[in-house]
């Protein structure tokens, strides 16, 4: 490939990226996907995978082609940030589509590892005269559906850790709310729920805090709500009741906790990609300890716990639980840096 073909293909692949994001909390557990029809250098189709079990990109995209630039399809290049499917699943295969409509050349971001497809729609497309392209801006193709290639590599949910603390290190006090972060960071974090399919709390968390657990301060879905522990622990007019979104209780008969492996393995068996862990202190600690987290956003106020109240007792402070990553990133919203840290010793994918 030239450098020319290069950035030429990059710009339409950035569109595609543009694209699949608008999907984002609505298409899991599908991937986000979004692809481009390009006719000399001109773009006469584009779209995504909208919502889980709808039409996938390639669908939306073709089908939104005017009338007077249906003739120039067979004439067209297809981007696409992910491989086509190539398998009856919610809907018939991609690659048959692009098949029909004859496009003669397709340029493809990400092998899709989901093991009905992974690489048999490019064998397909190939097997019928397509010239197909591959791996254009990949590794950023890769980080936008970092959940979906995770979850099938590894057999396992894509684990987020999310926490607030003083900067002298608490979450807060035994038995009171403590309002620790700032309106700005709070709305940061209905962000992260929205790009997560599953949040995750303990019991304890439920009952000191009643927590709604949804994105009302974003837009997006409400990610299914995971609490450890027994439904008839909580009261049943608690928030987590509502109707806003599902709520999954997972809970050991014969003891007192799941472990962390057998938490994930549970939510693996009911298709979960993605989920962000929430708390409280003992839940976040245990995920630490089992080295079975991917990324954590710490996020840390400019002030003391003792600024909440004074004569506090230490057996009544919670402590915030320590971490250690390689940071990725870091951002100050107001009073507060929040920052993001990735596993060190976590499994690589490539």
């Amino acid at each position: 490939m030239t450098e020319k073909d290069s950035t030429y293909h990059s710009k339409y692949m950035h569109r595609c990226f543009e694209l699949a994001k608008l999907g984002e909390s609505y298409v899991a557990p599908n991937p986000m996907v979004g692809a481009v029809l390009v006719y000399e250098d001109r773009i006469i189709g584009e779209g995504y995978h909208q919502h889980y079990g709808e039409a996938h990109a390639e669908v939306n995209c073709l089908n939104s082609v005017s009338a007077e630039n249906q003739h120039l399809i067979s004439l067209s290049t297809l981007y696409v940030s992910l491989e086509p499917c190539a398998h009856f699943g919610k809907t018939p295969p991609c690659a048959d589509l692009i098949i029909q409509h004859k496009i003669p050349k397709v340029v493809i971001s990400v092998q899709d590892n989901f093991h009905e497809v992974n690489g048999k729609g490019i064998e397909r497309l190939r097997a019928n005269n397509i010239e197909v392209i591959t791996g254009v801006l990949e590794e950023e193709g890769k980080e936008l559906i970092k959940h979906f290639l995770f979850f099938h590599q590894y057999k396992r949910p894509y684990v987020t850790l999310k926490f607030a603390q003083t900067k002298d290190g608490y979450l807060g006090i035994k038995e009171q709310e403590v309002k620790i972060s700032n309106e700005l960071s709070k709305r940061y974090v209905h962000q992260l729920r929205a790009a997560h399919q599953a949040i995750l709390v303990g019991k304890n968390t439920v009952l000191s805090d009643n927590p709604e657990l949804s994105v009302r301060y974003w837009k997006g879905k409400n990610p299914i709500r995971i609490i450890l522990g027994n439904a008839n622990d909580i009261p049943a007019d608690f928030n987590i009741f509502n109707n806003t979104t599902a709520t999954i209780f997972l809970s050991a008969e014969n003891k007192q906790a799941l472990n962390v492996n057998e938490i994930l393995t549970q939510l693996y068996h009911k298709n979960i990609l993605s989920v962000l862990v929430e708390g409280g202190a003992d839940v976040l600690q245990q995920f630490i300890e089992s080295n079975l987290w991917n990324e954590a956003y710490v996020i840390t106020a400019d002030k003391e716990i003792n600024e909440h109240q004074s004569n506090i007792s230490n057996d009544n402070l919670i402590k915030a639980p320590e971490i250690a990553g390689d940071i990725i990133h870091t951002i100050s919203l107001e009073n507060d840096t929040i920052q993001l840290l990735k596993n060190t010793h976590d499994l690589s994918f490539t």
